[in-house]
């Protein structure tokens, strides 16, 4: 059975498990991410060393845009993958830099 009700981290009032902030103080509440959350490290490093390959986006459940990557790297000789490697640096580089709460907000 999963758990409805959580505590303010500032009251201590018991609140619902999805509420971000507080109904008594007024305070956000930090993100509780799902177990099954995506990392932004991985996806980050799948970006900057398999960007053109779009690995990164198959691991964040992109597969259309994967797929695109991959085609484009493969059928451009070469030209297409250079690009998308510059894309898929600043793209990893994006991740990296992201909070962990957007992050996981982005990529549930």
């Amino acid at each position: 059975m999963a758990k409805s009700t959580k505590y303010c981290t500032n009251c201590g009032e018991k609140i619902d498990i999805q509420a971000e902030i507080c109904p008594k103080c007024g305070v956000r509440q930090p993100f509780v991410g799902k177990a099954d959350k995506k990392s932004k490290i991985a996806a980050g490093l799948f970006a900057i060393f398999l960007g053109p390959l779009g690995i990164h986006k198959f691991y964040l459940g992109k597969t259309g845009q994967g797929i695109a990557y991959l085609l484009i790297s493969l059928l451009t000789l070469g030209v297409g993958a250079i690009i998308l490697a510059i894309i898929s640096l600043i793209e990893g580089i994006v991740y990296l830099s992201t909070s962990d709460e957007d992050f996981a907000a982005k990529y549930k």
